[in-house]
C-alpha cells in the first residue's frame, strides 16, 4: 500500500507559513506522543530553522508513559523545548502556558532591551494532520476559537487567534510533506489517523498494527479482546481479525466473519486507546 496523501491544500498551507515566518516569534511544533519522532514533518525543521522553538507531545494520555518520558528527554537534550500534555483535559492549560511563556522569554528579553513593551507574542501552531493543534489552542485560548475535528484537514485556511494580551497564536493547516520515502513512517502516520482513510486499506493498515503490537505490546490485542495470546501466537493477520471478529460479534450473511469490519475495529480500538497506552517508536 502506498502512504503517500499531499492534497492541494497543504501547498497552499507551507506558503502561508513561508509568508507568515517574518512576522512569527515563536513555532509551537505538534506531535503526536504515540509517534514522536514520526509525526514530525521534517519540512518545519527546515521551513522554521532560526526560529525559537516549542515542541508539544499531545494525546499523552494515550502514550505509553515510559517510553513518552524518554522522548522528552531526547528531545530536550537536542535542545528542543518539549512538554507532553493530554490537551483535551483543561488543567493542561497551566502547563502549557507556563512552557510557551519560557519558549518565548528570549524574545520578551529582546523586546525589553529595545524598550519595546506589551507587544504580544506572536507565534504559529505547526504540525502534520490531526496531532491537536486547534484542540491546543483553544486549550490556552481558554475558549473554542478554532475548529477541530477527529479527522484530517479540518483547518485549512489561516487565522490569528488572540490568546490573552500578551500572545498571538496562528493556527495553520496540518500538513505533510510530499514524498515520504519511508514505509514505516508513513505506516506509523497512517495508524494514527493523520492520513485519510478513504485512501487506506483497513486490513493491509491493521496487519502492519500487528506486526508493531507483535514486539513490543504482544498480550494487548488478546487482553482487548477477551482470548489468550496463545491462540493467536504467530498467526496470520487474517487469523487474528477472524478472533477479533469473533470476539465482536461481526458476522455477515451466512456467518461469515467480517474481518474487514474487524480491521476497521482493531484501528479504531487503537487510536482511541482501547488497547492501552502504547507508544509505538522506540529509542
Amino acid at each position: 500500500m502506498n502512504y503517500e496523501w499531499y492534497p492541494g491544500h497543504m501547498t497552499a498551507a507551507i506558503r502561508m507559513m513561508r509568508e507568515n515566518l517574518s512576522v512569527t516569534d515563536l513555532v509551537i511544533e505538534i506531535a503526536d506522543s504515540r509517534i514522536p519522532m514520526a509525526s514530525r514533518n521534517p519540512d518545519i525543521d527546515e521551513l522554521c530553522s532560526g526560529k525559537l522553538r516549542l515542541l508539544v507531545l499531545a494525546k499523552s494520555d494515550l502514550a505509553d508513559p515510559q517510553k513518552l518520558s524518554s522522548w522528552e528527554e531526547h528531545f530536550r537534550i537536542q535542545g528542543l523545548s518539549c512538554i507532553s500534555l493530554n490537551l483535551k483535559d483543561p488543567k493542561a492549560s497551566a502547563k502549557l502556558k507556563t512552557a510557551v511563556d519560557e519558549a518565548a522569554k528570549p524574545r520578551r528579553e529582546r523586546n525589553a532591551a529595545r524598550g519595546i513593551k506589551n507587544q504580544p507574542i506572536q507565534a504559529m501552531v505547526a504540525g502534520i494532520p490531526n496531532v491537536g493543534k486547534s484542540t491546543m489552542i483553544n486549550l490556552i485560548a481558554g475558549r473554542g476559537v478554532a475548529k477541530t475535528g477527529n479527522k484530517p484537514g479540518v483547518t485549512r485556511g489561516k487565522q490569528w487567534i488572540r490568546a490573552g494580551k500578551d500572545l498571538q497564536l496562528l493556527d495553520s493547516p496540518g500538513i505533510l510533506w510530499p514524498r515520504i520515502g519511508d514505509r514505516r513512517v508513513g505506516e506509523l502516520i497512517a495508524l494514527i489517523g493523520s492520513m485519510n482513510d478513504e485512501n487506506l486499506d483497513a486490513q493491509t493498515l491493521s496487519a502492519a498494527l500487528m506486526g508493531i503490537l507483535d514486539s513490543q505490546y504482544p498480550t494487548a490485542i488478546a487482553d482487548c479482546y477477551g482470548f489468550f495470546a496463545e491462540e493467536t501466537a504467530g498467526a496470520a493477520p487474517e487469523s487474528v481479525l477472524e478472533k477479533i471478529a469473533e470476539a465482536r460479534g461481526l458476522y455477515g450473511d451466512g456467518g461469515r466473519l467480517l474481518t474487514q469490519r474487524a480491521a476497521e475495529v482493531l484501528l479504531k480500538d487503537f487510536r482511541n486507546g482501547r488497547l492501552g497506552r502504547m507508544t509505538l517508536e522506540q529509542l
